[in-house]
């Protein structure tokens, strides 16, 4: 691989038609209505969008694009595309490179392909993709060449949300609408938007390319389905934070470079807990640009990886006995004036807007705690949450010895009179310097803790997008706001009133608050002493999407419609059942032409040795090779009898018809029968020999890299 040029001071976001380059390009007049569209929510007039669309177009040409596509993000939780090149044809057989307005405003894909819920009939096609100016277009350079990717939502033609775009850009007006009128009743006039700002944590574990086309599940599933858990895992914790290996260290260094030339903020990259597996993680954004980042991401994950000779597993779960992968979604508001609204400063018990907001916040979890779970999940994250690895199923919120500390005042006296504050650490060595530790310490085990200035989501599945999860977190943060900004403007006292409210808050809702170890089996129990909801599957979660309360609330809001909530959850319906039958039916292939025919091979290898050395010494004990025969046939009897029992049950789950009952029976009976029929594979695995096993081991996959 040739040494590369890259310079970070002036290469990042060269790939990016980003503010700078508007600014330089468009007129004057046209970039000032461009930046009230994009800062204010002013309608785009066609000029403006025409000459948007030649600036456009001509830095792109100029950088060698040939193509632009209408890059969206449909309900497979992935993104999308179609490409039309520049080229137009005026007569006499020649053309020109244009590129319009019109074309950069609007597009056109087919509706009813993708997953819809119900939205669309098969021949009801039409379906729009429409820019969003909010995120800056990008060029994209691969074996295609160089195209122009304009970030779009997409909608149907009757105007409902098809994509996970749309419903998060109506989240964030919603929570920035509410917003204000809570900070106008402080006072705070000068404030005309409040923005949601993410920074998304992305955990991947990377293997051998060659190693893993061997595996039959890791390419169709993307994980295990089957495997032994070698001698070392991640027991002895050495691969955290450890060093990184120089095949990996040049994967990171050329991912670093691909998500600069986007203007992704690249940050954070080191080893995670379980072997192969690692973390990046970049600087905050505002929501939307964050969902497209870490789509790009992704993206960029995969396609570098493979240049290393390495695949990239982005699954929840991709080994079974070791840590799975997740993405921790921070979570902030920031308002256009620039303050940090979860930021409590250095006394917040005198901080009463933060006090305010915060407990806004608590009442919102607490209220859609299950809602908030089903906006973290797939198939593949059941198979985390509530393990040790992971946070629990139980939603709880962490606030930390300083917050916990105000909390606990307001609600013994009705007043807060004192914060505790920043302390001096001396690790006891002189040559080390003293510093100021935090005013609380972490939780690793809570699934939405305060962190300082922000609130870490810490339960959402590693390889979906994340906007599903934000576009719930703002639209009940929204609503509650909208209840206390109706609640304090018909106030008499104001001062009273707010006081009144928070101390009402957080009475009413402190159940949800939980400092302490969300792992032990003691706070199990108290959760549900408390009447907290533990929904340890997606299944059990869908619901929550067509609850009332939240048709009630995400309709006040005008992020979803009853129409569209029902089909995001026909659609979530779908994919858990298309996820697991595909899982089902990979392992009975890879059971029926690999592990069954392979052991066969081992058993007629052990029992002609056991006559060969019969033959030689009559007498001979072979005790050994007898009881190694006998059990591992025993095992492969076992090993066709679940096969068995697996393809009756997703035969019964094939006759069930679509939707929730047939999800259900997925999780309640296939599921299990998948389990049933790994133990004794697994278990065969530790036995045949190595030569026989006919793919590679977890030891091969995660120590050979």
């Amino acid at each position: 691989m040739a040494e590369s040029t890259f310079n970070l001071a002036s290469d990042f976001a060269k790939d990016v038609f980003n503010d700078d380059v508007m600014a330089e390009r468009l007129p004057s007049n046209i970039y000032k209505a461009l930046r009230k569209t994009i800062d204010s929510g002013e309608d785009l007039s066609s000029e403006v969008a025409g000459a948007v669309a030649h600036a456009m177009k001509m830095w792109a040409i100029e950088r060698g694009a040939t193509h632009y596509t209408h890059w969206f993000q449909p309900m497979t939780g992935i993104t999308a595309e179609k490409h039309d090149s520049f080229l137009n044809p005026v007569g006499n057989g020649k053309t020109i490179l244009s590129f319009s307005g019109k074309e950069l405003m609007k597009g056109e894909s087919d509706a009813s392909s993708f997953p819809n819920g119900g939205l669309r009939a098969t021949f009801e096609a039409r379906g729009y993709t429409a820019w969003d100016c909010t995120s800056p277009a990008f060029l994209r350079e691969d074996a295609a060449g160089v195209t122009l990717c304009i970030p779009t939502a997409f909608c149907s033609y009757t105007g409902e949300a098809l994509d996970k775009k749309t419903p998060l850009l109506r989240s964030m007006e919603a929570i920035s609408r509410q917003a204000v009128r809570v900070l106008r009743l402080f006072g705070h006039e000068e404030v005309t938007s409040v923005s949601v700002s993410v920074g998304p944590e992305q955990e991947y574990f990377l293997i051998d390319h060659d190693k893993y086309m061997k595996r039959e599940d890791l390419i169709f599933t993307g994980r295990t389905l089957f495997g032994a858990m070698p001698p070392k895992g991640q027991e002895m914790d050495d691969h955290y934070y450890g060093n990184i290996p120089e095949r990996i260290e040049s994967f990171m260094k050329e991912l670093n470079e691909e998500c600069w030339k986007v203007g992704i903020y690249a940050k954070t990259q080191h080893n995670e807990v379980a072997p192969a597996q690692h973390e990046m993680a970049p600087i905050y954004t505002t929501a939307n640009i964050a969902t497209d980042h870490n789509q790009l991401v992704m993206e960029l994950m995969r396609k570098v990886a493979k240049r290393h000779g390495l695949e990239c597993l982005l699954h929840e779960k991709p080994f079974a006995g070791l840590s799975g992968s997740g993405k921790h979604n921070n979570w902030s508001l920031t308002t256009n004036t620039g303050r940090n609204l979860l930021d409590p400063g250095k006394t917040p018990h005198e901080n009463v807007q933060f006090l305010l907001i915060l407990a806004a916040v608590i009442k919102a979890v607490d209220e859609n705690p299950i809602l908030l779970r089903l906006s973290a999940s797939n198939p593949g994250n059941d198979h985390r949450l509530g393990a040790n690895e992971a946070p629990p199923a139980v939603i709880s919120i962490f606030l930390g010895d300083q917050l916990q500390d105000v909390v606990a005042q307001l609600l013994k006296t009705g007043s807060a009179t004192s914060s505790k504050q920043k302390e001096k650490l001396s690790i006891g060595v002189h040559s080390l310097p003293v510093f100021s530790k935090d005013v609380t310490d972490r939780n690793r085990t809570s699934p939405f803790a305060f962190t300082g200035n922000k609130f870490e989501f810490r339960m959402v599945a590693s390889s979906i997008s994340i906007a599903t999860a934000n576009t719930i977190l703002n639209t009940i943060v929204a609503h509650v706001f909208r209840e206390i900004a109706d609640e304090l403007e018909k106030a008499d006292d104001f001062d009273a009133a707010v006081h009144e409210l928070i101390r009402r808050m957080l009475k009413e809702h402190q159940r949800i608050i939980f400092n302490g170890d969300g792992y032990s089996d003691d706070w199990l129990r108290e959760a549900e002493r408390r009447g907290l909801p533990s929904t340890r599957s997606m299944v059990d979660a869908i619901p929550s999407l067509v609850d009332p309360r939240t048709i009630e609330i995400f309709g006040e809001e005008k992020v979803l419609s009853q129409a569209e909530l029902t089909s995001r959850a026909e659609v979530d319906y779908e994919i858990f059942t298309k996820t697991v039958n595909l899982e089902a039916k990979t392992m009975v292939d890879m059971v029926r032409t690999l592990y069954i025919p392979a052991v066969l091979h081992y058993e007629t290898s052990v029992a002609a040795s056991i006559r060969d050395v019969r033959a030689v010494l009559p007498s001979a004990d072979v005790t050994v090779q007898t009881e190694l025969l006998q059990k591992v046939t025993d095992l492969n009897a076992a090993v066709y009898r679940a096969l068995s029992d697996l393809e009756n049950e997703v035969r019964i789950a094939g006759d069930i018809p679509k939707g929730k009952e047939q999800a259900r029976y997925f999780q309640d009976r296939v599921r299990p029968a998948m389990e049933r029929l790994r133990k004794p594979v697994d278990a065969l695995e530790l036995i045949v020999e190595e030569s026989f096993w006919p793919v590679p081991t977890y030891k091969e996959l995660l120590f050979e890299v």
